[in-house]
């Protein structure tokens, strides 16, 4: 499960380009070049699909989502199944607004996607349209905990087996399914919600694993959810050990990316198999 996965990223460099949100637009580039990616953000429709035609993985975020960007998103998208590139969708706050979860249809209707990571709430809204969300965060009533994930383990192997790709739902605890298969992961921590960007940053890394390993994507999706838990737990570390505050987390789970290895994966993964 763990062994050549973040090897293939650092002896290949894959390409991931990324339209994606300008809010955290440069976390995503930092988290890819700390794990051995190439990111590249091109996000014009004159040079969306040319350049995806040169990389290994597609990532979509609708985070800051705009008219002009959509016609960009569908034609990489569609370069992108054209070439056999995996693509990976973020849908970020579907559910807040109309204007979001029809885009989020609409990328669904044209582009085949290989992961979709969301939280709860997201893929609620991709799965009936609506849900209860609170902002780009989930609701309230979309937390997984104990009591919860049998019912949500469920209802990620249905969401799966209906959009025909795997979902990767992440909260406090992580599920990833792609409608036979299915993991939980218990690995990171409540203060990585309080830094902007961790969930773009994590499709980011799920497509630097795909990009590098496009024959595995379900494992490959795993390992990246596991590597962002991992590394979110020895930011903390770090971040308690000096008394700082969480701009350092952020820096700090940047920096475990970078020094991160197998053994570290290996030896640190929380997953538990469904």
């Amino acid at each position: 499960m763990f062994t050549g996965y973040l090897t293939a990223i650092r002896n290949k460099s894959p390409l991931v380009h990324n339209i994606t949100n300008y809010v955290t637009v440069n976390d995503c580039a930092n988290i890819l070049l700390a794990i051995g990616a190439s990111p590249i953000m091109a996000d014009d429709k004159n040079e969306a699909a040319e350049i995806t035609s040169i990389s290994n993985a597609l990532v979509i975020n609708i985070g800051t989502l705009n008219e002009r960007t959509i016609e960009s998103m569908i034609l990489a998208g569609r370069k992108a199944n054209e070439l056999n590139i995996p693509v990976i969708l973020d849908p970020v706050g579907a559910g807040a607004s109309k204007f979001r979860t029809e885009t989020a249809y609409r990328l669904l209707e044209t582009i085949k996607f290989c992961v979709i990571r969301g939280n709860l709430s997201e893929i609620k809204a991709l799965n009936s349209g609506s849900c209860s969300t609170k902002g780009v965060d989930a609701s309230n009533n979309d937390q997984i905990n104990e009591s919860t994930l049998e019912s949500i383990i469920e209802f990620a192997k249905s969401f799966s087996k209906k959009v025909d790709c795997i979902a990767a739902i992440t909260g406090a605890m992580d599920i990833i399914s792609n409608g036979v298969e299915n993991y939980t992961i218990y690995n990171g921590n409540s203060h990585m919600s309080k830094i902007t960007g961790t969930g773009c940053m994590l499709t980011s890394l799920i497509g630097g694993f795909c990009g590098a390993n496009p024959e595995k994507l379900m494992d490959a999706t795993v390992n990246a959810v596991c590597a962002m838990g991992i590394c979110g737990e020895q930011a903390l570390e770090k971040m308690i050990a000096e008394n700082s505050g969480t701009a350092s987390l952020k820096v700090h789970l940047i920096d475990c990316i970078s020094k991160l290895n197998e053994d570290q994966l290996k030896a640190g993964a929380k997953i538990e198999f469904q």
